[in-house]
């Protein structure tokens, strides 16, 4: 099993970027996929989910500026972060689940994640 992150950099204030997480060894497509931030001293943070057949939950914190989709084809989950804050500076992973769980312990998969920096 494996979940590869990419897409993670510098950006300033304002601005976007699209981070990626390619998924193999499992079946992609069944699994709920779920991104999850920590920043330097604070608590992990699900962002965004997305169930299997395409429903999606966020955070209050990004409501309206991130978008997560997925691509069962490619088996690769997407996160569009836009308007980004320096509040956003964190390390973002990607997770699967069967369910939408706020137990990080209930997460099947991890992948390493991508660091995400916002910053003038």
């Amino acid at each position: 099993v494996q979940l590869q992150a990419s897409g993670g950099g510098l950006v300033q204030p304002g601005g976007s970027l699209r981070v990626s997480c390619a998924a193999s060894g499992f079946t992609f497509s069944i699994y709920y996929m779920n991104w999850v931030r920590q920043a330097p001293g604070k608590q992990r943070e699900l962002v965004a989910a997305i169930t299997s057949s395409g429903s999606t939950h966020y955070a209050d914190s990004v409501k309206g500026r991130f978008t997560i989709s997925r691509d069962n084809a490619k088996n690769t989950v997407y996160l569009q972060m836009n308007s980004l804050k320096p509040e956003d500076t964190a390390v973002y992973s990607c997770a699967a689940s069967r369910g939408q769980y706020t137990d990080y312990t209930l997460y099947e998969y991890w992948g390493k994640g991508t660091q995400v920096t916002v910053s003038s």
